[in-house]
């Protein structure tokens, strides 16, 4: 897949505040400073498009961007939750959100009390929410905040797919062993781990596989 288009739509403090569910959504989230922004800019090929920053937790609304491609082909990947009551149909219409970052940095109990509220909100109410992508910067190994957020989204019952970002700043075999580390640590408590992708901004690993597969998603999204 392709994009067209790519704009900066509205940054909300609340999911209500958000604009109609009326088409596929794609929320990105992940630890603060993960590399969320600059994935979003490379996927689109916009450089400026999420507005990145040096300073972690930067990000403190749920940024929605409108994204334009050509319509939708089936390529046989697996289907999205769908809401009853939508009809079926391919789109070239959809959203893409930048959601603000966990495991905040040097912030107030209270400002991090009410991102924890928005963000678990929108995630487990937003309706048109086809797939949660969540970042792990692969320079790591298993990071307890990463497996801690990962295990609400079980309980919520939220589709999601790894994105492994960052792997063009790590030493040979690195990001293997950190990925495999990390999905070792996920089968304590998942009989399945979720796809999962590996990103580098610089050489733009990655990009297609996701746009493919959010293609997928696309085919199969559901409305009115």
């Amino acid at each position: 897949m392709e994009i067209i288009s790519a704009k900066y739509l509205i940054s909300s403090a609340a999911y209500k505040q958000c604009p109609a569910p009326d088409r596929p959504e794609y929320a990105f989230i992940g630890r603060s400073n993960v590399g969320k922004s600059s994935l979003i800019n490379m996927l689109t090929g916009q450089r400026n498009l999420a507005k990145t920053s040096a300073t972690p937790g930067k990000t403190q609304l749920i940024n929605h961007f409108e994204i334009t491609s050509p319509p939708s082909v089936a390529i046989g990947l697996p289907k999205a939750r769908p809401a009853p009551h939508l009809k079926e149909r391919g789109v070239s219409k959809w959203y893409l959100v930048d959601l603000p970052g966990y495991g905040y940095a040097t912030v107030s109990q209270k400002a991090r009390n009410n991102w924890e509220n928005m963000i678990g909100s929108y995630i487990r109410k937003r309706e048109n929410l086809v797939c949660l992508f969540v970042l792990i910067d692969s320079r790591h190994g298993p990071q307890k905040t990463d497996l801690e957020f990962i295990s609400k989204l079980g309980m919520w019952e939220i589709p999601f797919v790894l994105v492994f970002t960052k792997t063009d700043k790590n030493k040979p075999g690195a990001t293997e062993r950190n990925v495999q580390q990390f999905l070792a640590a996920m089968h304590q408590q998942w009989e399945e781990a979720p796809p999962f992708f590996l990103t580098s901004l610089i050489k733009k690993q990655g990009r297609k596989e996701l746009l493919d597969y959010i293609s997928g998603l696309n085919n199969s999204f559901t409305k009115h």
